[in-house]
């Protein structure tokens, strides 16, 4: 089938990372795919070489739809899907009623909260607007077999075994070398108030540490904190802190793989990190009325996290202002046993993609 995206960046990579991946995803499973992005600048490093069988378009103005509405050649696709709410231009909307019936999703977040499997697959009447009398079908990703799933590629298993540590190591851009019995903790976030205190943790720590850090927020967060501290821009003590470049979602993957313990952040990289099967906590997304707190708890409480790991995100996400959890060895430990037992049940589970494919051919 031909499927258009359309994907609004607001202020971080997320969305379109979520999307990039799907996109992909169907291409690799025989699609073709037009993705629609205001802002496709950070697809030069989060996927530089591109897929085949996907074509990034500019969001569409009001002129290039009315050329495609007396172009014979553009049609639209057989689904279109607008991510996470945003609005498909009401022009594309009208050239949708033309011909054929499209199949039109509202692909929307991620959450574990009760909401979710209720809303899943439901349908939307359009009231309004140039594509009134048509329908919207929500979908919903979640953690539980009621629900639309969560995207992973048919062939991440095969590639996860495949992997080798060492030799991705050595070729990491880093400021020193890694020690053989340094730990290693990959780093992207927002802005944790928690985080002097998980610098100093790590500083302090028994055993050599080497943070991995993101570029851009993440990077720019350490940079304040350290300076907050009086500590050194690489670390001090046991703590020592490596700035990484952008680099593209297969090798986020790897970091992910790498890392003992990844400290993730919204939505695409936390489900990348329930993949990787290692320890990992997730800063999510602040917002102004703390809904994210009631969001958090619920996915919490969907895969039944240790409490440790809980009293951890509770700190790294600001709901108290205690000391951070020990990154103690046990911890860690803990904390992988409960990655790996939820990673195995979560791919028990049929993916995304695979359930979206379902989904539309049962409304076609």
């Amino acid at each position: 089938m031909i499927w258009d995206i359309f994907c609004h960046v607001i202020d971080n990579h997320g969305d379109l990372g979520v999307c990039w991946r799907l996109s992909a995803d169907l291409a690799q499973r025989g699609h073709t795919v037009r993705l629609w992005v205001d802002d496709a600048s950070a697809l030069a490093w989060m996927a530089p070489q591109g897929c085949a069988g996907v074509a990034v378009r500019a969001w569409p103005d009001d002129a290039t739809l009315h050329a495609q509405a007396h172009d014979p050649s553009f049609m639209v696709g057989d689904v279109v899907v607008e991510a996470f709410g945003c609005e498909i231009p009401e022009p594309f909307q009208a050239l949708m009623l033309l011909g054929t019936r499209r199949i039109w999703i509202n692909l929307e977040y991620l959450s574990a909260e009760a909401y979710v499997a209720r809303s899943h697959g439901l349908a939307s009447p359009v009231m309004s607007g140039p594509a009134r009398g048509a329908t919207k079908w929500f979908f919903f990703p979640g953690l539980t077999p009621d629900t639309g799933g969560l995207l992973r590629e048919p062939n991440l298993a095969a590639r996860q075994a495949a992997f080798d540590r060492q030799t991705w190591l050595q070729g990491l851009p880093l400021n020193k070398p890694i020690a053989p019995n340094e730990r290693l903790i990959s780093l992207f976030c927002y802005e944790p108030p928690a985080l002097p205190g998980l610098l100093t943790q790590l500083s302090q720590a028994d055993e050599p540490t080497r943070l991995l850090v993101a570029p851009g927020r993440p990077d720019a967060a350490v940079r304040a904190a350290t300076q907050a501290l009086g500590m050194a821009s690489e670390g001090e003590g046991q703590l020592h802190i490596s700035p990484l470049p952008y680099v593209n979602q297969t090798e986020f993957d790897h970091l992910l793989w790498t890392s003992d313990l990844n400290l993730v952040r919204g939505e695409d990289s936390l489900v990348r990190a329930l993949w990787a099967g290692q320890p990992f906590a997730w800063h999510i997304y602040p917002q102004d009325d703390l809904a994210h707190h009631t969001k958090l708890q619920a996915f919490e409480a969907a895969l039944e996290m240790p409490a440790s790991l809980r009293e951890f995100h509770a700190v790294w996400n600001g709901l108290t202002t205690d000391g951070l959890t020990s990154l103690s060895s046990a911890n860690l430990e803990d904390w992988g046993h409960w990655s790996q037992q939820t990673r195995q049940w979560l791919q028990s589970q049929t993916d995304l993609t695979s359930q979206l494919l379902s989904f539309v051919a049962q409304k076609r």
